[in-house]
């Protein structure tokens, strides 16, 4: 992956975190304000995947985002929002991270 690309990566990431945590603000109070700015804040960061998916492929730029989001996300939850998972629901956030580090890693392990 390029710096280019991890930069994009890196703010895409951060855009959706904080078009996530708007919307658990929105799902707590919700307002027409809290809404439309997630919805901004999600176009933006999909905007930016695409460029991603242009660079990098579908399979690893979705791949990428998906597991980053996914630790990040779950990590805001227990941090601000007082959320825990279940043990199997932790199984499968590992599984996850597993699975996008196979996705990610295969194409060098098998030597192309």
């Amino acid at each position: 992956m390029s710096i280019s690309g991890l930069v994009q990566l890196s703010i895409s990431t951060a855009i959706f975190l904080l078009a996530a945590s708007m919307a658990k603000s929105w799902a707590m109070t919700p307002s027409m304000w809290k809404l439309a700015l997630t919805l901004v804040l999600y176009s933006a960061g999909n905007l930016i995947m695409l460029r991603l998916v242009r660079e990098f492929g579908m399979a690893a730029a979705f791949s990428l985002s998906a597991v980053i989001q996914l630790v990040s996300v779950t990590v805001i939850a227990f941090a601000f929002f007082g959320e825990r998972l279940t043990l199997v629901q932790s199984i499968g956030v590992i599984l996850a991270i597993l699975a996008v580090c196979l996705i990610t890693l295969g194409p060098w392990l098998s030597g192309r």
